[in-house]
């Protein structure tokens, strides 16, 4: 008979999980809380909008190219891609904008214009940073990372070094460029990794070449035209994806998983993976002589940041905004130590503003605007409709301001979404919103494990194990814990 496999939670990891495994001859059941798939890339509807509720930058294309080859399909088999030129704009304090082009010779002669010389180390820093991305994807990312036993060979440890693991991103980029637009358009892609760019190892430079090389781009319809390609997939590959079932308990018996508990019944399973919060399924779903990790240890976890997020409807159309904006026209550096350092609500937050209907049309009514605002926080701060106001006010004043236009009187739609809304939608411990913090210390092997030392057939995927955050690390993940199942049912382990 084919083993059993319950999936807890439809994220990408756990859609990518069910998949492999689908894929491998295991009967593969999928048990999903909310009453969508896709985990965090949700959807929100009302009066005619349609708000991507979680993901909403499209890097790294090839992962998703590759996810889907390995079934025979292909990206277009599932949605339209199309790559963003500009990529985003930047504003930054007084008057100053920067769009940043897709085109490599026209991002190069930007940084020529801003910093004489600059063109010449652009490429130069972007080369490296191309070596660590193909380096870590081949060599790193796809560990199942854990011991630290997997990463002692010679060529991984002289790697390590020319991979700049034990140096900062800061260092790296300010040793290159002065100019602070240009250093702040390289150091913004680590605000959701879970450091400041000076405790951020400089190997993260991948991120600018995912970023700058490899490119932004949308699936027409939305980030969630990718959940639904992955739930598709998944049933196509005969998974059953059973929604509303929010899962209450795991059963173990004499070390094994025996079962997996739902309001809605009682799933038998040969194999339990759990895609859904880390610190939920071994802190609620266990009982206490089953968890490998205590409170304490969860406690001293650097989490990556959790988002006071807004999704409005306007009744026109905005000027001078593109489909992505970050608005840096605040103190980088000071949001930085308030979300890592010194935790509390942002004196004068940096923001993300995404206007997903300048490239679909169809995400809002005719004439009117999608928008979608975020400012990343500390986990684990109180969380209220006052603040939430509070902030939401700051935003659109300096919007508005940028743009030179009311749009505060043509608000018809709007939503709040924070850290309360984190918990109680997806277990998020501390409510934060992206996993794990990519710090040195909670790299690969420094991670919690992907496979139960307690419960012999209980493995991990998702944003608090290995790789981290991310939609495109998530796809990894699944992918990674996949295989290493069929590993263990072949030599019989489990």
């Amino acid at each position: 008979m084919r083993k059993k496999v319950i999936v807890i939670g439809s994220g990408f990891a756990g859609l990518s999980a069910a998949s492999n495994l689908a894929k491998e001859g295991f009967d593969v059941t999928v048990l999903e809380k909310n009453d969508q798939t896709g985990g965090r890339a949700r959807i929100w509807q009302k009066d005619g909008f349609t708000f991507d509720m979680g993901p909403s930058w499209y890097w790294m294309p090839e992962v998703f190219e590759e996810y889907f080859e390995k079934f025979g399909k292909k990206v277009s088999d599932y949605y339209e891609l199309k790559r963003l030129d500009p990529a985003y704009r930047i504003y930054f304090t007084g008057n100053q904008e920067m769009d940043v082009p897709a085109n490599l010779e026209e991002l190069k002669a930007l940084f020529e214009k801003r910093e004489p010389g600059s063109a010449v180390r652009l490429q130069k820093f972007l080369d490296d940073a191309g070596y660590k991305y193909e380096t870590a994807m081949a060599d790193y990312v796809t560990r199942l990372s854990n011991s630290v036993l997997e990463f002692i060979e010679p060529k991984l440890i002289i790697k390590s070094f020319q991979l700049s693991l034990f140096s900062s991103l800061r260092r790296a980029v300010r040793l290159q460029f002065s100019d602070p637009l240009l250093v702040s358009l390289l150091e913004f892609p680590v605000l959701f990794l879970g450091s400041t760019p000076a405790n951020t190892p400089a190997l993260y430079s991948m991120m600018n070449y995912a970023d700058l090389v490899k490119g932004t781009w949308f699936p027409k319809g939305g980030m969630v035209m990718i959940a639904k390609a992955f739930t598709k997939l998944a049933e196509e590959l005969g998974v059953k994806i059973l929604v509303n079932h929010e899962v209450e308990h795991i059963e173990v018996v004499n070390g094994k998983a025996t079962a997996v508990h739902t309001k809605q019944g009682v799933f038998h399973a040969d194999i339990v993976v759990s895609g859904a919060d880390y610190n939920h399924t071994e802190q609620k779903l266990l009982n206490k002589t089953d968890r490998v990790y205590s409170e304490q240890y969860w406690e001293k976890r650097t989490m990556s940041p959790s988002s006071l997020l807004y999704y409005v409807g306007l009744n026109k159309k905005v000027e001078n905004v593109l489909h992505h904006n970050l608005f840096f026209d605040e103190d980088f550096e000071q949001h930085a130590i308030e979300i890592y350092e010194q935790p509390k609500w942002p004196t004068k937050p940096l923001f993300y503003l995404s206007a997903a209907s300048k490239t679909d049309a169809d995400c809002a009514p005719e004439g009117c605007e999608n928008l979608f605002f975020l400012i990343p926080l500390a986990p684990g701060l109180e969380d209220n409709e006052a603040l939430r106001e509070k902030y939401f006010n700051m935003m659109l004043e300096r919007l508005e301001a940028k743009c030179g236009e009311n749009i505060r009187d043509h608000i018809v739609v709007k939503r709040s979404y924070a850290m309360k809304d984190f918990e109680a939608d997806y277990h998020s411990f501390k409510g934060n919103a992206y996993g794990l913090a990519n710090t040195l210390m909670q790299t690969a092997f420094l991670k919690p494990k992907m496979r139960s030392k307690k419960v012999k057939n209980l493995f991990y995927t998702g944003q608090l194990t290995v790789p981290g955050p991310g939609v495109p690390p998530a796809i990894i993940s699944g992918q990674i814990i996949s295989k290493e199942i069929v590993r263990q049912t072949k030599k019989n382990i489990l």
